[in-house]
């Protein structure tokens, strides 16, 4: 039993206690939870880690492209025009070479005439023509030699030029592109030499079979000039003669 005079006091207690219990109810409070903030934190550093993976992902991919662009890239240098030109001046060269042409039927016709075997059916004249013939063929030949050399002396300047341009390039490509390149037309080069080497042994081959043909024509022409010297002719026929009229 409450004394009257202390029951206002505790209905007012009770009345601020039922207030102060009545707003936690109708609040929402927030409460911290470690493992979940831990948790949380986990999950967003993993998809943290995967924008990055996946950053990484296309920066590798256009890296290669770069690359790929890069590998297929042109020579910016060419030269194929030189070579092209270099080859022609020796090809036209051999095509005008004097007497005896490059070709099987020219030597034929050669070695069926002016250095076939000397007979007895040929006269004096024809030996004499042919041996001129001979001689003025293989000092032409000798001169078809000379010019194929100093066309391919001169061509050296040119090949020394273009082997420092496209070593280089070679050294300077900056794809697979264009290495292949400078060393596709590096082999254009030396395939050029090699063109002019076989221009030069073939011109000086041409010269020494025509010289060696040349003498032995001249031994199957002295052979039958001999013969002729030592057959005897007809014999001495005396005839009248009038010395005075």
């Amino acid at each position: 039993m409450i004394p009257r005079r202390l029951q206002a006091p505790v209905m007012a207690s009770l009345a601020a206690l039922s207030l102060g219990f009545a707003v936690p109810a109708r609040a929402q409070l927030t409460v911290f939870d470690p493992s979940n903030y831990a948790q949380s934190v986990l999950t967003a550093a993993r998809e943290l880690q995967q924008v990055n993976n996946q950053i990484r992902q296309i920066q590798n991919q256009a890296q290669s492209l770069l690359n790929e662009a890069k590998n297929l890239t042109s020579l910016p240098y060419s030269a194929l025009s030189q070579l092209q030109a270099s080859i022609t001046r020796t090809q036209q060269l051999l095509s005008q070479a004097q007497g005896i042409a490059y070709s099987v039927s020219s030597v034929d016709h050669a070695f069926s005439t002016t250095y076939a075997p000397s007979t007895a059916s040929m006269t004096d004249q024809q030996l004499v023509t042919n041996a001129a013939a001979r001689w003025q063929q293989s000092v032409q030949a000798l001169q078809d030699v000379l010019r194929v050399q100093a066309t391919v002396v001169g061509n050296l300047d040119t090949n020394r030029a273009q082997t420092s341009a496209l070593i280089g390039s070679s050294q300077g490509a900056t794809g697979a592109l264009q290495a292949a390149q400078a060393g596709n037309q590096l082999l254009g080069l030396q395939a050029q030499q090699l063109a002019d080497l076989t221009a030069a042994v073939a011109a000086q081959g041409r010269a020494q079979a025509l010289t060696a043909a040349q003498d032995a024509a001249a031994q199957s022409q002295g052979q039958e000039q001999l013969r002729r010297f030592l057959t005897p002719g007809p014999a001495y026929q005396p005839s009248t003669i009038t010395l005075f009229h």
